[in-house]
């Protein structure tokens, strides 16, 4: 199952056979120029400056759109950012022809003006649109996270659907019409376990049974996507639906997940969905990306209430291609989103979130050596989580595939039985937050967390929660419910800034009079341990992201503060510092990594000091111009390993003439077996002869019918593919550094590039064959050994597997034998182990069909 670019994973001896052309040889066809492959134009455009007709440029649009539909339907594809960039062209041509000659025959009245002026305001239509549906989707799950949240704890007598802060509007410590479930401690945390459970049973199972590109985060895959990558559904409508319903069930839970990351998952798939309305984006990727591009940036703008941040992420973390043009359409689509939710107004304080806060209080520079204190523990904390989410997320991988639901509702009733003792851990991350930020003084003192007689117990039991929260998000984060890591790190990080901010505060009220603290003023508060927690948060966020600039505006807008700027950017530069030593790149990289997708990260530089000859697939099944039968073109598209054949001269010459894809080769000869009857031993011909060239020189490729040649025999039949082929593929010096290839991947994105010596095609190479030999290298750079890693996971999942027996037999033992757990334990187990596998394939980017309809689901991840 794996397959290269335009070749499969076939032995040795298949690739290396070419098909040799049985008729007799032309004379060499001459390519374009290097200065003519290097404009990346595709077949498409090779009419450029030739005398075009407008029904020769019609019948080529209509082609290009026919091959353009049936590619949107291939899963697990990367786009061919050239050929969409010559596509684009076609259209953009075909407009202006249309138009140049309704306006030479005088046709050219209002209607077709408004209809111009409105294809040209289309993209900004369609941003407003989703920019208003995203921030509406955002406000509803706003209020629903709350409620479901509160609900746990208990219920407003005067309306059931109010949450705590509603029921008790304008009061600070509760009100009367808040009840408790009871009056007795024990059934109410019983009642707090049972909610927490159900909560994720239906939010697991809602995403298990209908969506299950709705599990997880979705920040990793929609990087890819805007790369390039196609996930088929993973942006549809059915997953933007079931996201936005289980993932307010999942928060509810209490499960240590956030809804910040999955914002950006629901943003995209509203405007992949509105954008899918418009025939512009329906066929044109590089435009979709645009949107999608905004659409990440408006997620982040109404999960932080920051429009410019949430451009900046987008900028940052998400978008491999950034012009000019999209920053300002993901500026305009964040705009717009942040004003709908700030219109809905859902926390009725005027805030878009709910730990927004404001401070009135300047910092002192002797508060740095604690600030850099803050922003070592931010880098520590992502280099711990990411290290171990991701061995969490390898044993759930190999073993607990199967039982996703069972996994997320064990989380959740675990998360609830350690959580509830705990009253920074009991209540939902947003909250606590809220709480952590704000000042003492005029505000609202939670379970004394502002008495300096409590100063002790607040401290122990912020580091607890910490240490608590860390954990259940190292085996929480990855489970099968929508969950994002951004809030949980905030929240981990600002119980340890405020922990940090006591123990300050504590150092001052000791020592008053301390040079250390001698730039505080009389008889105004000096410390502010509100402050911390706000940092440590943003330590936090940036330490497990990888980000910085991102985070410095998030967090200012947060507060509005500029005076808290300067502490920000200290803090994430020294948790970006630490970080690094760890290694580069966030979860959502590392994430990419684990799940084998194809995609080059632009944030490291690589020296590998080898040419691209070292990488490429040196034995390529190519196809001559001339001499193959209309069977064996066939039998070779029955292979799904092939995605695309160079197409060569002859057998022995191997000159390089030009491309064809899978898709556009599959296309043609369905096209000419649908128009006509022919034999399976008819020739097909893959370009023309010098001759036929200069002839047909005044006809647009793509509009030149398909021409077919009929003699005595039938094997005589000849069938001209020549305009499907691309005479300009992207092709490089066997010498050249492999850095330089990998660029080209990144800046112009083509499916495969191939490597040719004067003129002699030697090779291809694809993103995977880059990145197998950049993990083979960073392999021999840093060995190691996972003998012991392994068989620790085996000892753990031994011991699951003793508990869950012992449970099983209980509930046999108790119904009497009706109910039998452990049968249906050991099929799910041995199904298991047959569908997964321990380690992560890197998937091509070129996979038609997958011998595993789920592999790459989240739910195998």
């Amino acid at each position: 199952m794996t397959t290269r670019g335009g070749q499969g994973a076939m032995n040795p001896q298949s690739r290396s056979a070419s098909f040799s052309a049985s008729a007799t040889r032309q004379q060499p066809v001459r390519r374009p120029s290097v200065n003519s492959r290097l404009s990346f134009l595709s077949t498409a455009e090779r009419g450029e400056n030739q005398t075009e007709t407008g029904q020769g440029i019609a019948a080529q649009h209509q082609i290009e759109e026919e091959i353009a539909k049936i590619k949107r339907y291939e899963d697990f594809t990367t786009i061919d950012w050239v050929q969409d960039a010559a596509r684009e062209q076609l259209r953009r041509k075909s407009r202006r022809r249309r138009h140049a000659g309704l306006f030479d025959s005088g046709q050219l009245d209002w209607r077709h003006r408004i209809q111009e002026s409105y294809d040209a305001a289309q993209g900004w239509i369609v941003v407003t649109i989703i920019g208003a549906a995203i921030g509406l989707n955002a406000g509803f799950l706003n209020i629903v996270t709350e409620w479901l949240a509160d609900i746990k704890l208990g219920h407003c007598t005067t309306a059931f659907y109010l949450n705590e802060n509603f029921c008790c509007w304008g009061e600070d410590n509760g009100c009367a019409d808040w009840h408790p479930w009871t009056g007795i401690g024990p059934v109410n945390y019983l009642i707090y376990i049972i909610f927490a459970t159900t909560f994720a049973f239906t939010s697991a199972t809602l995403v298990k049974s209908y969506a299950p590109y709705a599990a997880g985060s979705g920040i990793s895959e929609i990087k890819c996507i805007i790369a390039g990558f196609v996930m088929k559904g993973f942006l549809g409508l059915w997953t933007l639906v079931i996201k936005s319903v289980a993932l307010p069930l999942a928060i509810g839970s209490g499960l240590s997940v956030g809804k910040e990351g999955p914002s950006v998952h629901y943003a995209v798939c509203t405007g992949n969905v509105i954008s899918r309305l418009f025939a512009k984006y329906r066929r044109n990727a590089s435009k979709t990306r645009e949107i999608l591009s905004a659409c990440a940036a408006a997620g982040v703008a109404v999960a932080f209430g920051s429009p410019i941040g949430g451009v900046l992420f987008s900028l940052e973390e998400m978008s491999s291609y950034f012009p000019l043009k999209t920053m300002w359409r993901s500026y305009f689509c964040a705009l717009v989103a942040t004003a709908v939710l700030s219109a809905m107004n859902p926390f009725r304080t005027g805030q878009l979130v709910m730990f927004q806060v404001k401070y009135d209080r300047s910092w002192h520079f002797f508060e740095v050596v604690f600030y850099i204190i803050i922003g070592v523990f931010g880098g520590l904390y992502g280099a711990l989580v990411m290290k171990w989410n991701l061995r969490a997320q390898a044993f759930r991988k190999k073993y607990l595939a199967n039982y996703a639901i069972l996994e997320a509702t064990l989380l959740a009733a675990a998360t609830a039985i350690v959580c509830y003792p705990n009253s920074f851990l009991r209540i939902d991350m947003t909250e606590s937050m809220e709480i952590l930020f704000l000042e003492c003084e005029g505000s609202e003192d939670y379970q004394g967390l502002c008495e300096s007689e409590h100063r002790l117990r607040n401290i122990l039991s912020l580091l607890l929660a910490t240490v608590i929260r860390i954990f259940f998000v190292i085996i929480s984060y990855g489970c099968k419910v929508p969950a994002g890591i951004f809030v949980p790190s905030m929240a981990i990080g600002a119980s340890f800034g405020r922990s940090v901010g006591i123990v300050v505060q504590a150092l001052y009220d000791a020592n008053p009079q301390s040079v250390f603290f001698s730039a505080c003023q009389p008889d105004v508060p000096c410390i502010t341990p509100g402050t911390y927690a706000f940092l440590g948060a943003g330590a936090a966020l940036s330490g497990i992201m990888h980000i910085t600039v991102s985070v410095v505006v998030i967090m200012f807008e947060l507060t509005g503060a500029l005076d808290y700027i300067l502490p920000t950017m200290i803090v994430v530069g020294v948790t970006k510092a630490v970080g690094e030593l760890f290694g580069k790149g966030g979860i959502a990289d590392r994430m990419i990594w684990f799940s084998g997708f194809p995609y080059l990260d632009n944030k490291e530089d690589h020296n590998f000091g080898v040419p691209v000859s070292r990488v490429m697939i040196p034995d390529v099944v190519s196809i001559p111009t001339t001499g193959m039968t209309l069977q064996a073109v066939e039998q070779l598209l029955s292979k799904d390993s092939y995605q695309g054949f160079p197409i060569v001269e002859d057998e022995h010459s191997k000159t390089l003439v030009g491309y064809i894809g899978r898709t556009e080769l599959r296309y043609a000869v369905d096209r000419v077996k649908r128009e006509r009857s022919l034999s399976p031993l008819a020739k097909c011909t893959f370009a023309l002869s010098p001759r036929e060239s200069e002839l047909d020189s005044a006809v647009t490729p793509l509009s030149r019918p398909v021409t077919v040649h009929y003699f005595d025999s039938a094997s005589s039949t000849s069938i001209d593919f020549s305009r499907y082929v691309d005479t300009t593929p992207v092709s490089v010096h066997p010498r050249l550094p492999l850095e330089t290839v990998m660029e080209l991947f990144r800046k112009i994105g083509p499916r495969v590039i191939l490597i040719e010596y004067h003129g002699q095609l030697t090779g291809l190479v694809t993103v995977k064959d880059c990145l197998k030999y950049q993990f083979k290298v960073e392999a021999a750079e840093n060995p190691r050994d996972d003998h012991q890693l392994d068989e620790g996971q085996e000892k753990l999942w031994g011991l699951m597997r003793r508990a869950a027996g012992w449970v099983s037999d209980k509930v046999s033992s108790a119904s009497g034998g009706r109910i039998r757990l452990r049968d249906s334990l050991e099929h799910d187990r041995s199904s298991s182990l047959l569908r997964t596998t321990g380690a992560s394939e890197i998937l091509d980017g070129t996979e038609d069909l997958m011998d595993d309809a789920d592999g790459v689901e989240l739910e195998n991840r």
